[in-house]
């Protein structure tokens, strides 16, 4: 969407720009986790799709089924497309039935009906250990299991429910965000802590028995629980692995500045992407870009501009800066503000601001900007931080 919105703005209306997506509506889903609690009604946090498009981006509804590099074409379930550029934001599919169990067992907040079905599992939640369990890496939103974790507590602490209801979060990663580096490691575990809630790192999900509900995981522990909220494995859409363009681990590697694939013209953003970014701990170990929403929005402009620019004939020095950001709820209407550079050499160097409940309205106001129809937007700077030397800003529509 933003992509297709930058270069309708930028190019003549000439050049058509075709937008392929199967939901007619639109849900933000950084707001999934204020649905979970009952904070948001799924209606304030959806939107007809058309209604977010600048006037003459072409909407098609329709599944991608299908990509062509070779002959530069795109099947869907609409309608088959030939393309002169092509950008690839099919996201990752969630895949519970990976893991034997899980699909039966779990609730998720990770979709807008998973989300909804969890509010109303909670709402009717008399007591007992409620397990988050990350199932499988690598999974979107680094912050989402902890902020669930902790929204679910204080969720249950308003409703004076805190000594009947145990909170466990489960995790095969060795700190909370491992990719940001041990000091934030151990603040958000910190966070974790005050709220309540129990850490258990290194602990790979392996299967769910749900008529004992209990968990076994890889290290051999096994572990009961009342209520699952899981996030599910995840894995590139079909068209995109038949189409032959990802690596063994099963994602589209792209040049990390210019967003390019392998094949020409086509350029890949967000999820569905493998970039490798410095490794922490040895200098010959690369780890992934994590797999946020404030990256692709960013891969997004890039890949706008050089488009634009290559339709146009002219050069284009646009690059994806590897820097990005993220409003850590903690409940409460708190959230801490993470913020870094994961380009930076030998390793990411990302840093957490104190919580408080500025960070909190932050997130809130980018809510409302990002719904806004796509004719009232205005790229006004409603939120400031500066870290770093940088100044980052959250454009809201006012």
């Amino acid at each position: 969407m933003v992509a297709a919105n930058e270069i309708r703005r930028q190019l003549p209306s000439a050049h058509r720009v075709v937008l392929v997506e199967k939901n007619a509506q639109h849900a933000f889903a950084p707001s999934f986790l204020w649905l979970m609690t009952g904070d948001r009604e799924p209606d304030q946090i959806r939107r007809p799709l058309a209604g977010l498009l600048r006037r003459g981006v072409e909407l098609v509804q329709g599944e991608v089924l299908g990509i062509d590099p070779v002959h530069r074409k795109v099947r869907t379930s609409a309608a088959e497309l030939g393309y002169d550029q092509l950008v690839i934001a099919l996201g990752a599919d969630l895949a519970p039935d990976a893991i034997p169990g899980l699909a039966a067992a779990s609730h998720t907040f990770f979709t807008l009906d998973g989300a909804t079905r969890l509010r109303d599992a909670l709402r009717t939640f008399a007591g007992g250990r409620i397990a988050v369990v990350v199932s499988a890496l690598p999974y979107k939103c680094p912050g989402a299991p902890h902020e669930g974790a902790m929204l679910i507590a204080d969720y249950f602490r308003r409703r004076g429910m805190s000594s009947q209801v145990e909170i466990q979060l489960f995790t095969p990663e060795s700190q909370p965000m491992p990719v940001a580096g041990p000091q934030l490691g151990e603040a958000v575990r910190g966070m974790l802590q005050s709220k309540g809630v129990g850490f258990h790192p290194l602990h790979k999900l392996k299967a769910v028995d749900p008529g004992v509900r209990e968990m076994t995981f890889d290290n051999g522990v096994q572990c009961g629980y009342d209520l699952l909220v899981a996030v599910p494995p995840h894995r590139a859409p079909k068209a995109v692995v038949e189409a032959g363009l990802t690596n063994q681990a099963g994602w589209v590697p792209v040049d990390p500045r210019t967003l390019r694939t392998s094949q020409n013209g086509v350029y890949a953003i967000g999820d569905v992407t493998a970039i490798p970014i410095p490794g922490r701990w040895k200098p010959d170990v690369s780890l992934l870009l994590p797999k946020a929403g404030v990256f692709a929005h960013a891969q997004a402009e890039v890949v706008a501009q050089r488009i634009v620019a290559e339709v146009a004939g002219r050069p284009c020095e646009a690059e994806f800066c590897g820097e990005g950001y993220c409003m850590l709820e903690a409940g409460e209407d708190l959230a801490g503000f993470a913020f870094g550079n994961f380009f930076a050499e030998p390793a990411p160097n990302v840093q957490l601001r104190q919580i408080g409940k500025a960070w909190h309205l932050g997130k809130v106001l980018f809510e409302k900007w990002w719904l806004a129809p796509a004719g009232f937007r205005r790229s006004l700077i409603g939120w400031v931080v500066k870290g770093g030397g940088r100044v980052y800003g959250i454009p809201i529509k006012l």
